[in-house]
């Protein structure tokens, strides 16, 4: 197969062998990141013999190019985190982007996030002083996965391994400089969209996550 995944479920299982140095550690726990990340997690969890539990985040897209994030938000221990690419984001103002615009797309995310604290399983998992594995289905401009750093830092992980099937160089380099270590099996030098590197990549639903969660 080389550089794609059949599925979600298959590529957490590759990226387990990746992370075999923390298999049955009981120290660790392994965060997907809602939605996307919860599959890739959830089968390298059973693979490692870990806890699984998540992280919920939401990119804050810019209004009309929603797929570029100018910011991210996640959700973990009854927290929200906040980060924002402030150069981007001055970019962003100074080319006519309004305040206010932002500002509905943020509201929006806020509420999406807590909508899924009501409904997910696995998202008050206790992280103080534990190396904590948080995992995506794919890294492209590293946002939100940054987002979950800082969430699980404010918990008090000893620790933090960022890791991905696959993931841009740059979301690599910048996830670099905040984690103790980052863990991506492709990081190819002309990046597309995350779902390029699979054959199967459908949407998750609520139901879907939380089943795997529940699990």
């Amino acid at each position: 197969m080389g550089t794609r995944f059949e599925d979600r479920t298959e590529a957490g299982q590759r990226l387990a062998a990746a992370l075999i140095q923390f298999q049955d550690r009981p120290d660790c726990v392994v965060l997907g990141l809602a939605r996307g990340g919860i599959p890739v997690a959830a089968a390298a969890a059973t693979v490692l013999g870990l806890p699984l539990g998540t992280v919920l985040v939401r990119k804050l897209g810019i209004p009309g190019h929603e797929e570029t994030a100018y910011g991210a938000l996640a959700w973990a221990n009854g927290s929200t985190v906040r980060l924002i690419n402030k150069p981007l984001l001055r970019r962003l103002l100074e080319h006519g982007v309004r305040q206010e615009l932002l500002a509905d797309v943020e509201e929006r995310e806020r509420a999406e996030l807590l909508r899924r604290a009501q409904l997910y399983p696995g998202t008050a998992v206790d992280v103080a002083g534990k190396t904590v594995i948080l995992v995506d289905d794919g890294l492209a401009t590293g946002a939100t996965m940054r987002a979950a750093v800082e969430a699980v830092r404010g918990g008090g992980a000893a620790a933090v391994v960022a890791a991905a099937p696959v993931g841009s160089v740059e979301a690599g380099a910048s996830l670099e400089r905040v984690c103790d270590a980052v863990v991506c099996l492709h990081l190819p030098g002309k990046f597309r969209a995350v779902g390029s590197h699979y054959r199967h990549f459908g949407q998750l639903s609520d139901e879907d996550a939380v089943a795997l969660l529940a699990r």
